[in-house]
């Protein structure tokens, strides 16, 4: 007998200039290239991308959402970028989206319980966060 799943919906973490580099290519890595949190994900599942810096490493805040997108496979595979870095991806079909601040949002969010210490969450690096969650930050993306 097989169930229909119901959509489920995602927070990944990563700096801007990463997130952009992981549109063009069209594939989600999460939490330094772990298979594990994409292996969360399937097929129909949402990712909205929160990045909390401009540059990877860099201290410069971004503080928006990023990008949003689908899941369009159940494949989890392994992508050589370097010779020392082989990250876990995700085929990810990305939404045409604006970026958009956090900081209008953090008293409706729900993943956010401390409002005054409301970046804790993002310390996980990917989580899931519930439709209403969802529905309000896609509505200012997209």
């Amino acid at each position: 007998m097989t169930t229909n799943k119901a959509t489920k919906y995602w927070i990944s973490v990563a700096s801007k200039d990463h997130v952009k580099t992981g549109i063009k290519a069209g594939i989600a890595q999460a939490c330094h290239g772990k298979a594990a949190p994409l292996k969360r994900m399937k097929k129909g599942d949402f990712i909205i991308y929160y990045s909390g810096k401009q540059s990877f490493g860099k201290p410069e805040k971004c503080q928006e959402f990023t990008a949003i997108g689908k899941v369009i496979d159940n494949e989890v595979y392994s992508f050589q970028t370097t010779t020392d870095f082989c990250p876990s991806r995700r085929n990810i079909a990305f939404l045409e989206s604006k970026d958009i601040s956090i900081l209008p949002l953090i008293d409706e969010l729900n993943f956010i319980q401390n409002k005054k210490s409301w970046g804790y969450p993002f310390r996980f690096g990917f989580f899931e966060i519930n439709q209403h969650d969802f529905d309000l930050i896609s509505s200012q993306m997209l």
